[in-house]
């Protein structure tokens, strides 16, 4: 059997290739939009890619079903209860899906959305236990979906997390031991809580350490489930729209171009964003005035998403050598309208000082001096829910991230504002992002909650 995990730590995303050597016949599951990795390897290994599977509509990122199928002349596969704006092959519950030798069966687990799936993977037709089970978003390793996004719209959150305790506890529980725990996403990922960061796992290891695998009731399933979701994305009902329609393929190789001083005069004229994913020191120390920072390294993508809009046009900066890859990411979770990028930043602020920004970044000590003589000050904290358990700061406002674009209002412009996050990653994304909606007076903290942590105590 051809079996082979692709993850993306920049969206904590997983997609599968599986097909039969002896046959060449392949599918994927739950690919995302750039294909290009999955041809090749299908080529290398003498395969056909003859379906690609979703397990589900997807929120967090635009899945490349169509750019496969385009690619391949694949069919698509979703749950029966599935209804997208394209022609697809439904799915129902039991069903098999020979390649050769090797076998898919279709286990229906909704909960997380409605017409969710996982894939039995057997090796061999004649194996009474499966070697694997794709889980898509009904199990984590450490969590399950959640039940709340607005992806499954019609449909409440106890309704869904009702379905989603009968997929788990009673279908996916029921499994043997033995059987590997593929799912669709890992830690980080702002479709569940508690995920790990282990990227397979059995359902023997989740009975014993999951705390939604543990037998209990659906009342307290659903109070467990339900209880400290972080805010999702407003791009989320986004992809999860666009993953239903017939939509704009990307193409294989596309890039953006680099922008001279001009066209960055014109743009910046027309107010197009400027989406800056240097590390935000380096934003700090110089940026062209209005740009949001949201730093490659980090969780960039899905970041962004909080304080861009997806139908917002944008210009890039970026480490040279990051352009292409950050308008990629981007373009992973729809956002399609990367005009192109600005190279050499250094030299362009040099050369246009009218245009170049500093931001302010302070210390925790300095973050204290000021909260103790400035009654003004505003502290925000922008952790979400579930990180204030390690302790918060007296006084502080929260407003996770996420939050920001719909409740910046409830902050006065005329008074200093300070944000800090845990780490100091999204502070400074924050910070920008109310910079660039016209707050003057904005800081942030360096180190986040986990330097502040080591001041205070």
């Amino acid at each position: 059997m051809h079996f082979t995990q692709y993850y993306l730590d920049c969206l904590s995303q997983a997609s599968y290739l599986i097909g039969d050597p002896n046959t060449g016949r392949a599918v994927v599951v739950d690919p995302r939009r750039d294909i290009e990795e999955y041809l090749a390897d299908a080529k290398k290994a003498g395969l056909t890619i003859e379906g690609v599977i979703l397990t589900h509509f997807h929120a967090d990122f635009v899945s490349g079903h169509l750019e496969l199928a385009e690619a391949t002349g694949a069919w698509i596969g979703f749950g029966d209860q599935a209804e997208p704006e394209f022609d697809f092959r439904p799915l129902s519950d039991g069903e098999r899906i020979s390649l050769g030798d090797v076998q898919l069966e279709i286990m229906t687990t909704p909960g997380h959305t409605p017409e969710s799936i996982s894939v039995l993977v057997y090796e061999h037709a004649e194996d009474e236990v499966a070697y694997g089970v794709l889980t898509g978003d009904a199990l984590f390793i450490g969590d399950v979906g959640r039940p709340d996004l607005l992806a499954s719209i019609g449909f409440t959150q106890a309704e869904l997390a009702s379905k989603l305790y009968h997929s788990v506890q009673h279908k996916l529980m029921a499994l043997p031991d033995e059987v590997k725990v593929y799912p669709a996403h890992g830690a980080g990922s702002a479709c569940g809580k508690n995920l790990s960061t282990e990227k397979v796992s059995t359902i023997g290891n989740q009975r014993m350490s999951n705390y939604a695998c543990v037998p209990m009731s659906e009342e307290k399933f659903v109070d467990l489930v339900t209880e400290g979701q972080p805010p999702a994305p407003a791009y989320f009902v986004h992809d999860a729209v666009a993953n239903r329609q017939e939509r704009e393929v990307r193409e294989p190789g596309t890039e953006i171009p680099p922008l001279n001083a001009a066209q960055i005069a014109a743009v910046l004229e027309e107010g197009v964003v400027v989406l800056d994913s240097r590390d935000p020191m380096d934003f700090a120390a110089g940026h062209v005035a209005g740009s949001i920072n949201v730093g490659f390294d980090g969780r960039m993508a899905e970041t962004a998403g909080m304080v861009i809009k997806p139908d917002e046009k944008f210009v890039i900066v970026a480490e040279a050598g990051q352009e292409q890859e950050t308008a990629l990411r981007m373009a992973r979770i729809g956002f399609d309208k990367a005009i192109g990028y600005l190279p050499n930043v250094e030299k362009y602020l040099v050369e246009h000082q009218d245009r170049a920004q500093r931001a302010s970044r302070m210390t925790p000590a300095r973050m204290f001096e000021i909260l103790s003589t400035d009654e003004d000050v505003q502290l925000v904290d922008i952790r979400n829910e579930g990180e204030l358990v390690n302790g918060v700061v007296d006084g502080a406002k929260h407003i996770p991230l996420a939050q920001i674009p719909s409740r910046y209002a409830e902050l006065d412009p005329t008074k200093p504002i300070v944000l800090h996050c845990a780490g100091g990653y999204r502070s400074s994304v924050g910070a920008s992002w109310l910079r660039n909606h016209g707050y003057a007076d904005v800081s942030d903290v360096l180190g986040g909650y986990n330097a502040i942590e080591t001041v205070s105590a």
